[in-house]
């Protein structure tokens, strides 16, 4: 996307991944005892090093002084009680940048494993794979004079990603040539875009964003930009766990109006000595679409930086809110770095709405919910004058829950699992070989009817039961599952997410209230009139699902 004109602004020591300065090793020890403690906390300090060192020298079974402060480190951590806390090794941190930057060193491909080949299922714009003219569909066989027919997608992985500016010979099979093609590829650094947008009828626009990378709010400017006569906006944060506050806030200034609180944060930061101190941030810029109705969608996996934006528009009666309550991730977490390339990811304070609503949902240690009684929680008027609840997380305005399985699905899936068909690497393959058909032809995301009975006959074959297949509805559902995954091989968001509302209740209802409203005014009022005739709230606990691997 062309880079936007969006002000660059700093936006304060913002914690939640936010690196900031620690001391040096030299300072950290000085410093062991706290600012002002005691003669008892003196004398702890002094009771745990001779502990450990003791235990060093004379246990009959003691582990090595390493494995001794590794278990040191980690009962520090267990004793917080707070399951966000976290030491990270230097694998870990390099892991972490990646999925918070969308950046890694490599040749800008994702590959996975279909037909016990690995494949390249995507080449991202402007990167190494991209310039040589790699292709979706390539089959990696040869990596530095190695044959890579038998690797796996972590094999291939840890030989092709290295050090920027170094080279890499891939060679890969591709159909319509009778002879392997070597790509001579030099390694650099790789972002992958975090937002995708795409376009219904009626003048509506569906962005999805799948976490808060660094350049997130360019990439949605640049798609407002790109789609000035639009008549309404879905901003679907579904299962986007978060990531840099900075690009949250910098988010909702793109929507609400110059002076508006975009949010605030009661902690005890680094540059603070310790002190508990309460900073705020306010809307800098004009408003890209002041006049356009908006819907954003949440559910219990959006956490953080995305609830950070979804309650700032909530907050200022900008944008409809619909789906199921947040995960209530509300806390200020500072990044350390540590000596010997390790960091320290600590809990300092809590997240605020404009209205100072607590965005924190208390857990276990676990990471479980405590139990709770939401009916006792504390409510809040907005500034139209809507109810609001003050507390664990951001509760939509309307509560619509997601779909679920019918009894003969849930039979078929698990089926397909005790008889080991791997059905959902079948319906990836599937959607790749549809894809590539229908672009050769310049045709548009589909299903053929024939080629759809060909892949259920693919099933049987495999060893799943045809009678599960022709139980009610098995097929359809199948049938949405695979023109979920042609569009997604296509990369065409919008044909996506028609494809999506036959079993998606959440976008099908933003679509349906956007679609009817001339303005955020109307909007709200069809979506307490959709209310009051009755929704389901929609709750659970967290989880994460995998993805393919980027290259």
């Amino acid at each position: 996307m062309p880079a936007s004109t969006l002000p660059v602004r700093t936006v304060g020591a913002l914690a939640l991944l936010l690196a900031t300065a620690a001391p040096a090793a030299s300072q950290t020890a000085s410093r062991l005892t706290p600012r002002g403690t005691d003669s008892a906390a003196a004398a702890g300090q002094d009771v745990f090093m001779s502990t450990l060192e003791a235990i060093s020298r004379l246990h009959m079974s003691a582990p090595s002084d390493s494995s001794l402060w590794e278990r040191a480190i980690d009962g520090l951590i267990e004793g917080l009680d707070d399951p966000y806390a976290q030491v990270f090794t230097p694998d870990e941190v390099a892991d972490f940048e990646e999925q918070n930057t969308g950046n890694y060193a490599g040749i800008g491909i994702q590959i996975t494993e279909l037909n016990d080949l690995v494949t390249v299922t995507a080449v991202f714009n402007g990167t190494p794979a991209d310039d040589m003219g790699m292709q979706e569909g390539d089959i990696i066989v040869g990596i530095d004079g190695v044959d890579a027919r038998d690797f796996t997608t972590d094999s291939v992985s840890k030989v092709v990603r290295g050090t920027p500016g170094t080279d890499v010979t891939v060679v890969v099979e591709r159909e319509g040539y009778t002879e392997p093609i070597p790509f001579h590829l030099t390694r650099a650094e790789v972002h992958v875009p975090t937002v995708r947008a795409g376009g219904f009828d009626n003048g509506l626009t569906y962005v999805v964003m799948d976490r808060f990378a660094r350049g997130a709010v360019q990439e949605v400017d640049s798609v407002i930009r790109e789609n000035r006569g639009m008549n309404g906006l879905i901003v679907d944060l579904r299962g986007n766990p978060g990531g840099y506050l900075d690009e949250a806030l910098m988010l909702s200034d793109l929507f609400l109006s110059p002076g508006q609180k975009l949010a605030s944060t009661r902690s005890r930061s680094p540059g603070s000595d310790g002190e508990r101190v309460e900073e705020s941030w306010n809307d800098q810029v004009a408003p890209r679409i002041p006049d356009v109705p908006m819907v954003v969608l949440v559910d219990e996996f959006s956490a953080s930086a995305s609830e950070i934006l979804a309650g700032a528009l909530q907050d200022h009666d900008r944008a409809l809110v619909v789906g199921q309550r947040s995960f209530g991730k509300g806390l200020v977490q500072t990044v350390l770095p540590l000596p010997h390339g390790r960091q320290l990811r600590l809990t300092t304070g809590e997240w605020l709405t404009p209205l100072g609503r607590s965005l924190h949902r208390a857990r276990a240690s676990d990471g479980r919910p405590l139990p709770e009684d939401v009916d006792t929680f504390p409510r809040i008027r907005s500034e139209a004058g809507r109810e609001l609840v003050a507390v664990g997380g951001i509760f939509p305005d309307l509560a619509v829950a997601d779909d679920t399985l019918t009894l003969a699905e849930r039979a078929m899936l698990e089926a397909a699992v005790e008889a080991e068909v791997p059905l959902p690497l079948r319906i990836a393959e599937f959607g790749f070989a549809e894809a590539q058909a229908l672009q050769e032809a310049d045709q548009a995301p589909t299903l053929r009817e024939d080629r759809f009975q060909a892949f259920l006959d693919g099933l049987v074959s495999d060893g799943l039961d045809r009678s599960l297949l022709e139980a009610e509805g098995v097929e359809d559902y199948l049938r949405w599952r695979a023109s979920l995954s042609v569009a997604d091989r296509m990369a065409d968001l919008g044909a996506r997410a028609r494809f999506l509302q036959e079993r998606d209740p959440v976008l099908r209802e933003a679509v349906r209230l956007l679609r009817d409203a001339s303005s955020q005014t109307a909007l709200y009022a069809a979506a307490a009139q959709a209310a009051r005739n009755g929704s389901d709230v929609g709750q659970g606990a967290p989880a994460g699902e995998g993805s393919a691997p980027r290259r």
